[in-house]
């Protein structure tokens, strides 16, 4: 009897592992180069969003750390206060990633954002954080 039990959770922690192949790992999104102009949210932003703001509990549709959720454009850009479309100097997401509130986001043991990703959703925001 408690062989089985043992060989159905090594089964279901196994099928659980094989599941969460991501096709988006945060090496490969370090490695991605977001353009200095015309940024996609679809294709730099919300992958970044995802990775790195949106995991562990934080800024997700359950948690929403901080009251925000970063799992949509439409939550990201729900609170003009957080991400003011076409003034990132106005933008508590842009302070807070790149460190200028005095809190830096992600905060420490989180994987950090790159400098190009810094760079690529502040563009975003003053191209007017689109959802493109």
């Amino acid at each position: 009897m408690k062989i089985n039990i043992y060989l159905s959770l090594i089964s279901a922690a196994i099928l659980i592992l094989a599941a969460c192949d991501d096709t988006v790992n945060v090496k490969n999104l370090d490695s991605t180069t977001i353009p200095s102009s015309n940024v996609s949210y679809s294709k730099y932003i919300q992958p970044v969003f995802t990775s790195k703001c949106a995991n562990a509990g934080c800024h997700d549709d359950q948690n929403m750390a901080g009251g925000l959720s970063l799992t949509s454009w439409a939550n990201a850009t729900a609170d003009f206060q957080v991400v003011a479309p076409g003034i990132p100097q106005n933008s508590k997401l842009i302070w807070r990633i790149s460190g200028t509130s005095g809190t830096l986001m992600p905060p420490v043991g989180y994987w950090a954002l790159t400098k190009n990703q810094i760079d690529g959703i502040t563009v975003w925001v003053k191209e007017g954080a689109k959802n493109n």
